[in-house]
């Protein structure tokens, strides 16, 4: 029988899934909650969203995002909060750059107010799912695809919005090796690199496998044309602490406007001391600030980790090893800042929280 939750009908699943999953040891993406947001897009207008139990969904082979890849998605976590409530953690940030991602091919973007009452209802649908170990979140995945079925090259007339939701525990990956790629590359400007479209991950699938292959975890792309200039690490914005300062690469059509990228710059700003760059990063430089140490830290900014330890970047053939960083490094610090924000440690300056009362 369906009830009503925010206005949104809500189906819900006969047996719970949760008895399954062994919250002590929750590996990315394993486990998927109860249920799921779903809403259609049709005859140039969205119907209404209902949350139903997570599963299969019926398609033709011949929908048009298998053939010409219209697909885009999101991603962001939900906190439980150390007084009970939840918290959705920039949910404003996360639409304005779905909508972009959206525009960019030519899918029908998303209202604010279907955006959060979409997460809201699904949030407190599914809130026995939110881990409360340190460090834990719910991941929260929205994505659209195109469902019109049929094989023209066109752009599609009909479209699916579905949100997802899964548990997910403290990031502890080792630090990561990483190649410079001067070769293949992800994307170039003009093209979607700054969109979350799934033929971005796909197409970086193989420069990556090599590189795994070569012994090293991820890729550190360079810029299509000279392969000089430095984009993202992995599917990650990319950081360094060079001479005292944080300098990341400026955003360009080629580069993803990360949230936790976004957030990591604005709490470096009420540093008086360190000086924020974010400009055209040279591998010149960054191999120089290795033989001079003046690079003292490296780091990739992204949801899932916040940040990602780097330990060797491999320039040329040759690897370069880059300190440990400790405690005190910022990194560690900044990871700091954005968990006692989220967790209702500290004040919420910035209003990036979105409350939800558990």
């Amino acid at each position: 029988m369906a009830t009503l939750t925010s206005t949104i009908a809500v189906e819900r699943i006969k047996k719970s899934r949760i008895d399954e999953v062994d919250f002590n040891n929750l590996e990315f993406g394993k486990y998927i909650s109860d249920h799921m947001l779903v809403v259609d897009y049709d005859n140039g207008q969205w119907g209404n969203p209902s949350i139903v139990p997570f599963g299969e969904m019926r398609m033709t082979p011949a929908i048009l995002s298998l053939h010409y890849g219209q697909a885009v998605f999101e991603g962001m976590k939900a906190f439980k909060m150390k007084n009970g409530d939840i918290n959705i953690f920039r949910p404003h940030k996360h639409l304005s750059r779905f909508n972009k991602s959206l525009d960019r091919m030519c899918m029908p973007t998303i209202s604010e107010e279907m955006w959060l009452s979409s997460l809201q209802a699904l949030i407190e649908t599914d809130q026995q799912w939110i881990p409360d170990g340190e460090g834990s979140s719910l991941y929260i995945r929205p994505l659209m695809f195109a469902t019109e079925s049929r094989l023209g090259v066109k752009v599609s007339d009909q479209y699916k919005f579905v949100i997802l939701t899964c548990p997910v525990g403290p990031y502890q990956a080792k630090p990561y090796r990483l190649k410079v790629e001067d070769h293949y590359v992800r994307t170039a400007e003009g093209g979607t690199g700054f969109a979350k479209c799934a033929g971005n991950y796909g197409g970086a699938f193989y420069p990556t496998q090599i590189a795994r292959q070569e012994g090293f975890d991820q890729i550190l792309w360079t810029d299509h044309k000279e392969h000089r200039y430095i984009d993202e690490v992995g599917m990650m914005n990319v950081m360094f602490v060079l001479n005292g300062n944080l300098v990341t690469p400026q955003l360009s059509t080629a580069i993803l406007d990360g949230v936790t990228r976004d957030s990591i710059l604005t709490l470096a700003k009420e540093i008086p001391t360190f000086k924020v760059e974010e400009r055209r990063i040279a591998l010149d430089e960054i191999e120089q600030g290795f033989i001079k140490g003046t690079l003292t830290e490296a780091f990739g900014a992204g949801t899932a980790a916040v940040v990602a330890p780097i330990a060797v970047i491999n320039i040329r053939g040759k690897d370069y090893q880059i300190p440990v960083a400790g405690p005190t490094s910022f990194q560690q610090q900044v990871k700091k800042k954005l968990h006692n924000l989220r967790m209702g440690l500290e004040p919420d300056q910035y209003r990036w929280n979105f409350i939800v009362k558990g």
